[in-house]
């Protein structure tokens, strides 16, 4: 188990974006949050398995219009508390 931030960059917002996310992460089992920053970016933090993580991304970037350019990803504790997938 493990946990990442990870900010993500290009026509991530007013796309489905926050949607399919939380739909992926459901799917595979992942927990964490996902939220629009003012800057245009999307942030997420997602905890689950690497491959599971994996699968939430590939999924997001699956979308019709979404397109991501870049993502800034670092490992962070994991939340052992946690529940369910939520967009902020």
């Amino acid at each position: 188990m493990i946990r990442k931030c990870i900010i993500f960059t290009g026509w991530v917002q007013g796309v489905g974006f926050r949607y399919r996310a939380r739909h992926a992460a459901d799917l595979y089992g992942c927990t964490g949050w996902v939220r629009n920053e003012w800057d245009g970016t999307v942030s997420m933090e997602i905890q689950g398995t690497e491959e599971a993580i994996d699968k939430v991304i590939m999924s997001i970037e699956s979308g019709r219009y979404v397109q991501i350019e870049n993502m800034d990803s670092r490992t962070i504790p994991v939340d052992p508390e946690e529940y369910g997938f939520r967009t902020r």
